[in-house]
């Protein structure tokens, strides 16, 4: 199995910054992605960004600009820097880990438990 905890939520200011980690562990080969999403009362969960196993990124027009995405040298591990806060960034913001446990294993999707990112106005 494999496990993924978020840390670093919390309350900021609008025009703050806040960065998040993402760790994923357990049986694990290959991470093909590390991802964080976002759902905010009301609304859909949202792509944030996506940090590929190449080290490609994707953003979502919302956030291109001010938040970046990077992993450490394991790539199991993942930040999300967020800067330039505004109130329409609060939500709960989740981390996906798509990864298999062997190469003859397709990839699966792990979900961290989510945490609050809360920005005042």
């Amino acid at each position: 199995q494999v496990q993924v905890v978020e840390f670093g939520g919390g309350l900021v200011q609008a025009g703050g910054s806040l960065r998040l980690s993402c760790a994923a562990s357990g049986s694990i080969f290959f991470v093909g992605s590390l991802g964080w999403y976002r759902q905010a009362p009301g609304k859909q969960r949202e792509l944030v960004a996506v940090i590929i196993s190449d080290g490609s990124t994707i953003y979502s027009d919302s956030v291109k600009g001010r938040f970046t995405v990077t992993t450490d040298n394991s790539k199991k591990t993942a930040y999300l820097q967020m800067n330039s806060l505004n109130p329409e960034d609060t939500a709960v913001y989740y981390c996906n880990a798509k990864t298999n446990s062997g190469p003859w294993d397709t990839l699966h999707d792990y979900w961290g438990q989510g945490t609050q990112v809360t920005v005042s106005s």
